[in-house]
């Protein structure tokens, strides 16, 4: 009986993690929106159903949390228990990233991911340095972008 109520409690733990609207996620909103970018939120229609999208600039950004999308730095680490579950979990999300930044690129669109790392952590980044960074990718040519923690 113990397995069967550890199984629930572990749903109704996943269950409760934001797939969107995340605080990292509303922080890039909130920075890109006050330097005058307009974007759409989580258009189904792409590929990876990238977080923001700015078709006058034909790019988009994917707010990555760490743990869920395998990030080498100091806010990943492999959980201890489980660990065959996790390692197939975590790389399918990896794997799936790398095919809808494939397919984005494929159909002219730019890609830029932000690490949960930038935003939080012992590395991260001031906020008006991530909304100047993202702003100036946003108007350059440059076809991707990778903003991490320093």
């Amino acid at each position: 009986m113990a397995d069967v109520h550890d199984q629930i409690t572990r749903s109704r733990n996943m269950a409760a993690i934001r797939g969107s609207h995340t605080k990292p996620e509303l922080l890039i909103r909130k920075l890109l929106h006050a330097a005058g970018f307009r974007f759409r939120l989580h258009v189904r229609d792409l590929p990876g159903k990238p977080d923001l999208v700015f078709p006058k600039y034909s790019a988009v950004i994917f707010v990555n949390g760490c743990f869920w999308h395998h990030h080498d730095c100091h806010l990943f680490k492999w959980p201890a228990t489980r660990e065959a579950f996790w390692r197939e979990k975590i790389g399918r999300n990896v794997e799936n990233d790398r095919k809808a930044s494939e397919r984005l690129r494929e159909a002219g669109w730019r890609v830029a991911t932000v690490w949960e790392c930038a935003l939080k952590g012992r590395t991260r980044l001031a906020p008006a340095m991530v909304g100047e960074r993202l702003g100036t990718w946003l108007r350059s040519d440059n076809p991707t972008l990778s903003l991490r923690g320093e």
